[in-house]
């Protein structure tokens, strides 16, 4: 695994509440379901789809907010990806 960076250890201790706990919130909205996998941002628990997904939502909040790390909203792993510095953690 690549070496830590800054935004990954404060997300560390954030276990937010998810916006969205039946799948991806943009998705859902749209009446979509053909995501891939799902991720939820460490800083204010949007959950969206992963850049595998057609619509790639994780990104675009990304984008949208600066909110730098998000963590894998997939049963059983809890591995998160820093976008600034593109590290996962």
């Amino acid at each position: 695994m690549a070496a830590s960076c800054e935004h990954l250890v404060s997300a560390d201790a954030r276990k937010p509440t998810p916006s969205s706990p039946d799948g991806c919130e943009e998705c859902l909205a749209e009446d979509r379901h053909d995501w891939t996998h799902l991720r939820i941002c460490t800083e204010c628990g949007h959950v969206g789809c992963c850049d595998s997904s057609p619509m790639r939502h994780a990104t675009a909040h990304y984008h949208r907010t600066s909110h730098p790390v998000v963590r894998s909203f997939e049963p059983g792993e809890s591995w998160q990806w820093c976008y600034v510095d593109e590290r996962i953690g």
